[in-house]
């Protein structure tokens, strides 16, 4: 009985060394395989732009193939729902962008998700709203478009990037200011939204200041929804300058499923701030109308909770708080 007892525990007391042996390195190896990297929209968009800028230097810094994909439905919320029930192993990354992931569980209690289960990683870039027409259009200017919306209710047609997005939003808050009813068009994406416009079967797009830097051969900016000009497009009034007071615009980052390591999280979170920081990265960013940010997850996680209660006020002064 006693040798059993011994032996029973030296079998015990070796697995556990040989589990202390093998533990710290697997973790400390990550990542061994790719890296999927979810976007949630149509290919074309913002999300997407970034996303291929990044990989190659992304893929630099972590040392194994980055494999973009796409999970497009519900304005970003397929992917998202899809998120929270992926393996959380870092091995599976998504792009997320604010206010959808705060405005979707807000709005709609089936949205497949909570704000706080999407562990923020980085939030690397904002573009502010803008509202766009294109040149050939008969409004000249945003007050052009006002007058007409005010003596022919819904018909002026608006699109966005989706339900819930910081462009439904934008166009809501028009609305309310102007005292006007537009009629918001929601696509999957931004990436379908531009031919909409580019096509006629929208009369204007709430859209993001990269869409106004791409195409502003074709389409006239009528305004934008930042604190002040943007060095972009400084010939475009802020929709302040032209009395309504709307600042509003979209985050992008990436997050990870809840319940993935601190130190798998720490490991992203550092190569997405060097892909940030690569001077190639910055150029190509820039050059197309993204504000580049720099936050971690804990502050990233700070700031989704403060964004949180700003939407929550919100939505109950534009009465949509459900």
């Amino acid at each position: 009985m006693r040798r059993s007892a011994i032996r029973l525990r030296t079998v015990i007391l070796w697995t556990l060394a040989v589990l202390a042996v093998t533990a710290a390195p697997v973790l400390a190896a990550y990542p061994e395989r790719p890296i999927t990297y979810v976007i949630a929209f149509n290919p074309g968009g913002e999300s997407d732009i970034t996303a291929r800028i990044q990989e190659p230097v992304l893929e630099k810094v972590m040392g194994v193939d980055v494999v973009v994909t796409y999970k497009i439905g519900g304005g970003g919320s397929v992917a998202w729902a899809e998120t929270v029930r992926t393996r959380p192993d870092g091995y599976t990354i998504v792009g997320h962008n604010l206010p959808h992931i705060i405005l979707q569980p807000l709005q709609r209690g089936d949205a497949g998700y909570k704000t706080e289960q999407l562990q923020t990683v980085y939030w690397f870039e904002s573009t502010p709203n803008v509202l766009a027409v294109r040149t050939d259009s008969q409004f000249k200017t945003l007050q052009d478009l006002i007058d007409y919306a005010r003596e022919h209710p819904e018909v002026v047609t608006v699109g966005g990037s989706g339900s819930n997005t910081a462009n439904h939003l934008g166009t809501l808050a028009l609305n309310k200011l102007a005292k006007v009813k537009t009629t918001y068009i929601p696509f999957t994406g931004t990436g379908a939204a531009v031919p909409a416009l580019l096509g006629g079967h929208v009369t204007a797009l709430m859209t993001y200041t990269p869409v106004a830097v791409q195409y502003k051969d074709r389409f006239r900016i009528l305004a934008v929804a930042s604190d002040q000009r943007v060095s972009w497009l400084p010939d475009v009034p802020t929709f302040r300058e032209l009395g309504y007071d709307i600042v509003e615009g979209a985050y992008r980052g990436v997050a990870v499923p809840p319940g993935t390591p601190k130190e798998v999280i720490k490991a992203l979170e550092d190569a997405f701030d060097k892909v940030m920081r690569d001077p190639k990265v910055v150029e190509q960013m820039d050059r197309l109308g993204f504000k580049i940010e720099y936050m971690k997850s804990e502050e990233g996680t700070r700031f989704v909770q403060e964004r949180t209660e700003f939407y929550k006020s919100l939505l109950g002064e534009l009465g949509l708080l459900q």
